[in-house]
This record gives structure tokens, sequence and C-alpha cells, in this order.
């Protein structure tokens, strides 16, 4: 018996391949040019009793997530700028750093705003550089080596707490911004299990009236323990709001094991709020961001009615 195939049959696959490969590359050209395409997100939340703010309104600026390079001028720039909202509060949930030399860049970035108040917890990429992805394993949620190359978290650290931000990480504070009296606990980063809870377990101080928990990564364990014990709302960043999204920023992979409708955004967890940084970078290996643009949040807290 002897088969045949038609050269129209043929040339019909020939053309659907190279379309698909058109697309694809298309997608990939739309994801990469998507990196400096940078918004600030502004959501409002009800957390401290009436009368504290006299009815007026606390702002945080939530970063996280930068994966800085020296290369990337637009980025610094753009945050940077944000200092012009004088926010009450700035909070960073940690990795800041992509290479060893991106240290001034960090801190060209956030200069401006290392003079406001501010909280912070590092991620695993403030500690080692990023390695190279297989998408696969992204997809499938096997999470990736940490790759042992040291990062020179120590001096920028030193220069956060220099200009007078307090590390959170694994840690607690206590202080007060104009009016308000806050309570702050964080941990180090979850997702690599460098999280040590009972340093900071317990109920924050009753008499704070706004009761902030820090994670790098939003990990229901860590936040099951944050929420019984009665923080008002975690910060945290790590799922770059899924960075390879559906339309709509709706999440595919979260790269931890929070839920897709909760990988971004403001939510709750329990009885508390939670609100997932987009984060404003991505690993150097995986330049794109599809229907997941980088950002910021300033999140306006008003007392309760």
């Amino acid at each position: 018996m002897v088969f045949s195939i038609r050269t129209g049959t043929m040339t019909g696959v020939k053309k659907i391949l190279l379309s698909l490969v058109g697309a694809g590359l298309a997608t990939l050209g739309w994801g990469y040019s998507e990196l400096n395409r940078f918004r600030l997100k502004q959501v409002t939340v009800p957390l401290v009793e009436p009368g504290v703010l006299e009815g007026k309104e606390f702002t945080i600026l939530h970063i996280s997530d930068l994966h800085m390079l020296p290369s990337h001028r637009v980025k610094q720039d753009w945050v940077a700028a944000l200092s012009v909202l004088n926010p009450d509060l700035v909070i960073n949930t940690g990795d800041n750093l992509s290479s060893p030399g991106a240290v001034p860049a960090v801190l060209r970035a956030l200069g401006p705003l290392l003079s406001r108040p501010g909280l912070f917890v590092f991620g695993s990429n403030d500690y080692y550089s990023p390695t190279p992805v297989n998408p696969v394993n992204y997809l499938v949620g096997k999470k990736r080596k940490v790759k042992e190359v040291d990062l020179p978290w120590e001096g920028m650290r030193a220069a956060f707490l220099e200009h007078g931000w307090r590390d959170a990480t694994n840690a607690r504070h206590e202080f007060k911004v104009g009016p308000v009296r806050i309570a702050a606990a964080g941990v180090d980063d979850p997702h690599y299990h460098l999280d040590e809870y009972p340093l900071v377990a317990g109920q924050p101080n009753p008499d704070a009236d706004l009761r902030i928990a820090l994670t790098h990564s939003p990990e229901p364990r860590v936040l099951s323990l944050f929420e019984a014990d009665g923080y008002d709302i975690s910060f945290s960043g790590h799922t770059h709001g899924g960075q390879l999204c559906l339309p709509g920023e709706r999440a595919i992979v979260t790269n931890c094991e929070i839920d897709r409708k909760r990988a971004n955004g403001l939510h709750k967890f329990g009885r508390m709020w939670m609100y997932v940084s987009n984060g404003l970078g991505t690993s150097p290996y995986v330049p794109f961001r599809i229907f997941s643009r980088p950002s910021a949040t300033l999140i306006r807290v008003v007392e309760r009615s």
C-alpha cells in the first residue's frame, strides 16, 4: 500500500505553523514591551477606628519585586518620581536585586522615598542571584532552586536602616506616624522556608491603631498565623500578579501556594485584609509580562464606618 500526501495539504500545514510562530513572536514582543509600562494602582481600605484620622486618610505606598539591574533607568526614574505622592508610610516586600551591581540602582530609585517612614522584608532575590527558568516547571508550579551566588543585600539593608526604614524580617516594630499608632511584624521569605514565625508570634499591641503584617510571598500557612494573631492587613509580592496572565489580570499560576484569584490585588484572608503587589520587575531570564503590567500601589487607609 502506498501513502501519498498532497502538496496542497503540506502547504496548508506550513502556513498554519508559520502563523503560530508569528503569533508567538508577536506575543513575546508585546510582553517585552510591557516591562516599562509602569502604572500606579490605588485602593481604599477601611482599617482604623472612627476618630483616629479625624476624617482624613493615611496613605501607604507599596513597592515590591523591583528585580533591578543597573540598566533599568526608566524603572529607576519612575519609582523615584513616586515621591511626589508624599506617602505617610512606604512598604517594600523584597526581591529588589537581579545582579550584584544593582544596589546603587535600587538606592537611586528609592532614594527620594527613603526620607519617608518605611518598613521592609526581603525575598530570595535579595540574597541570591536569579537563575534561568524552565517554563514547563513554572507552569506546573515546580519550585526553582536558588543560585548559590550571594547578592550584596547587607549593604542595601544598611542603607535602608541608615535612612530610618525598619527591617521587619522576622521582627516586630511599634512606632507612630502622625496620629496613627502602628504595630508591624514580618517574616523572611516563606517561599524558601526562611520564615521564623515564633520570633514574631503573638497578638500585636491592642493599643495600636493599625496592625500590619509583611511577607515577601503570600504563603497561606504564614498568612493564617498573622490572621489568627489579629493583624489588620498583610502586604506581599512575589507572584508578579501571575506575570503571564489571561485578559483581566487573571493569573494562570501564582508560583506559590496562594490561590490564583488572590494572586494580585486586595482581598480578604479570613478576618484580615491582604494586598498582593504585581511588582515592578521580572526575572532577567523571563523578561515578559502578559496582561499584568508592572505596578506599585497607593493604599488609602480610611476609618471604618
